[in-house]
């Protein structure tokens, strides 16, 4: 299994409003899957970002394609095969 960052641009806000609930659930259903990594949106408001995992790019593309928010043509999508490495210190008080 690999990990692939999918970058989603914000294409239409107001069907972003209208798919949240929907891009949600479907986010939920595979993270159930385990498919989802980590996910979370941009503070700025332009778009956010999921890290799947997954056999290959082919497969991440079939199912951010079926993601509400790209299926709507609420977000675009951009998919980068990620290689992850943790260099993070715990946080002593």
């Amino acid at each position: 299994m690999s990990y692939f960052a999918v970058f989603s641009p914000m294409l239409d806000q107001e069907k972003n409003v209208t798919f949240r609930p929907d891009h949600l659930a479907y986010l939920k259903e595979k993270a159930e899957e385990g498919k989802v990594f980590a996910k979370g949106r941009f503070t700025d408001g332009t778009g956010g970002l999921v890290i799947y995992i997954a056999e290959n790019h082919d497969e991440v593309e079939a199912i951010v394609k079926k993601d509400p928010y790209v299926a709507s043509g609420a977000r675009g999508y951009e998919i980068h095969e990620w290689e992850m490495t943790v260099e993070a210190s715990p946080i002593v008080d």
